[in-house]
């Protein structure tokens, strides 16, 4: 394959966690990941130029317009047929919120978003704008914070209820976690990696995930311990230090996808 191999492999995992945050799902994401990396080794010229990050996003979203609007797999480069998974591409988020988070979770600015979504920058410049106004209409929820740095803790309250939400409660340890989650429970959770006493936030939420189904947002200073593709893991993955608008765009994807889900099982 033309270009430095080495140099995509390092940014897949961003576009795990850009997939996993768009559907709100592990497997959904990291199934549409694995189709356009399929393009890629079918296609190898789409890597071609500047920026492997950009180049790989943009051919993650020539592939879902390719299904979209007209019709054609992301596999047909190869003679296959097209499969029922690629057709889903087609049930991706409005354009609104893939131009939020390529910009406010992925940090692309506006000229390359624009690009990745094959539209003008003015335009995407009002689909930003659009979808940011969009974040502060989500119904109040309740949330769990799982952290043991209390600075951090506060910090993350505080964008919580500058979004609308409610925080209904704040853990450091694992035990605390469970029993804060089981009698509240939240809506979304915001967890740490590591917790005080070293507990670990990864096990405090597996363990109330066996419990009932709620969206996870990790905000860590480890991200490439949660986007391997191996193992269970989050939709939502922030970095340590993160900017508000980074976590405050994860909070409403995170609980419109859960409202979007909820609208079609009923």
């Amino acid at each position: 394959m033309p270009g430095d191999v080495n140099a995509i492999v390092k940014v897949v995992p961003f576009l795990r966690r850009y997939a996993r945050a768009l559907t709100g799902s592990q497997t959904r994401g990291d199934t549409y990941v694995r189709l356009c990396l399929e393009t890629i080794l079918a296609e190898p010229a789409r890597m071609s130029g500047r920026d492997p990050k950009l180049r790989l996003f943009k051919a993650f979203h020539d592939g879902w317009r390719a299904v979209r609007g007209e019709g054609v797999g992301l596999d047909e480069t190869v003679g296959a047929p097209v499969s029922r998974n690629v057709r889903g591409l087609a049930a991706l988020p409005p354009l609104e919120r893939q131009v939020l988070l390529l910009v406010c979770l992925e940090e692309f600015d506006i000229e390359d978003a624009a690009e990745i979504v094959g539209l003008p920058v003015d335009e995407t410049s009002a689909l930003l704008e659009r979808a940011r106004g969009d974040v502060q209409l989500v119904s109040s929820v309740p949330v769990l914070i799982i952290e043991d740095e209390p600075m951090i803790a506060m910090e993350l309250a505080r964008i919580v209820r500058e979004l609308g939400h409610r925080v209904c409660g704040t853990a450091a340890r694992h035990v605390e976690a469970v029993e804060i989650a089981s009698r509240t429970r939240p809506a979304l959770i915001l967890a740490d990696i590591q917790l005080k006493g070293h507990d670990s936030g990864i096990a405090a939420v597996g363990e109330i995930l066996k419990r009932f189904d709620v969206p996870i947002i990790f905000v860590t200073g480890f991200p490439e311990r949660l986007l391997t593709g191996e193992t269970l893991e989050p939709a939502f993955v922030i970095p340590k230090p993160f900017s508000p608008e980074m976590l405050k765009t994860a909070i409403g994807q995170a609980v419109s996808v859960v409202a979007q889900d909820a609208v079609s099982v009923d």
